[in-house]
């Protein structure tokens, strides 16, 4: 979930762009994307990156609830589930209203720019959300397993913390004027 969800919507897919790799951002790639002249490039590759961290995001959620059918796990029961589930069904509704809005002939120049500010604000709170929502699910691992000053404490402990500073990372590229 944390690669193909929160980094794929949030950072990392290499392309390669005239033999040079390039690393571009779904919600930061009006920022990085070279040809800022080409807004249908940069709409592109934003819509591939979103669309792939919307199928990994559907794809986990599926897999949780079978694995928790096969184990007899009782399904949401604790506020990472019901976050997740809320992450992952407001970024569909936003991947959807952005869709419509951005990509779909026949939306009104002067509705997509009054639409923009809420689009990029509902972007960056649902990264923010799913950030969270990791950040539990990973406290949550680690009391279930009664990690203590281990190897295994450490690991789950530094992965919380690049994901913190992933998200800063990202909210700092988002609100900073453009290079």
């Amino acid at each position: 979930m944390v690669i193909g969800f929160i980094l794929m919507a949030g950072e990392v897919m290499c392309i390669i762009v005239m033999t040079e790799h390039i690393y571009k951002t779904a919600i930061m790639a009006y920022k990085s994307t070279p040809s800022r002249r080409d807004i249908q490039v940069q709409k592109a590759v934003h819509l591939t990156l979103q669309t792939i961290a919307l199928g990994c995001g559907i794809f986990g959620i599926v897999v949780i609830f079978k694995f928790h059918d096969e184990t007899n796990m009782p399904d949401m029961v604790t506020l990472h589930s019901w976050l997740g589930m809320i992450t992952i069904c407001l970024f569909g509704l936003q991947y959807l209203l952005g869709f419509f809005s951005y990509v779909f002939p026949g939306a009104e120049s002067y509705s997509r720019a009054a639409y923009l500010p809420w689009h990029t604000f509902g972007g960056l709170l649902i990264f923010f959300l799913a950030i969270c929502t990791a950040e539990m699910g990973l406290l949550q691992k680690f009391l279930s397993l009664f990690l203590t000053r281990s190897q295994e404490a450490l690991i789950v402990n530094f992965i919380g913390l690049l994901l913190f500073l992933f998200a800063v990372a990202a909210a700092l590229t988002v609100v900073l004027p453009r290079y």
